[in-house]
């Protein structure tokens, strides 16, 4: 799996070959940072920057929050709150699922949502 700053800049310059609003320059300014400091992230340099400027940068790289998240080594700020909700659960949930085939987790969400729907629209 990519550093987080690697993954950035090869999304970045994919989108750059395209557009030049993918610039280094254009894009720091869309989700409100220094250019350097991006730059600085790109390269490894500097740690990931806020849950919110990685949602930016998600939003402007057509890439999924929770994904950038994950490999910048955050949490979103939901999921923090249901895991303190649900301090004991939560962990063993995470932990039994780690294990379990893709396809078994899908399924799973799959379910939950359908059930969901049915309490929705009795």
């Amino acid at each position: 799996m990519p550093r987080f700053g690697t993954h950035i800049r090869r999304q970045r310059e994919l989108l750059r070959r395209q557009d030049p609003r993918y610039s280094v320059r254009q894009l720091a300014f869309r989700i409100g940072v220094e250019p350097s400091y991006l730059c600085k992230v790109e390269r490894n340099l500097e740690p990931p920057p806020s849950e919110a400027k990685i949602r930016s940068l998600a939003t402007e790289l057509g890439e999924d929050p929770d994904s950038l998240l994950a490999l910048a080594g955050k949490v979103s700020t939901d999921l923090q709150v249901a895991i303190r909700q649900r301090p004991l659960l939560f962990p063993k949930l995470i932990r039994e699922l780690r294990n379990l085939p893709d396809a078994k987790v899908v399924r799973l969400i799959h379910n939950l949502e359908s059930g969901k729907r049915k309490r929705r629209n009795p």
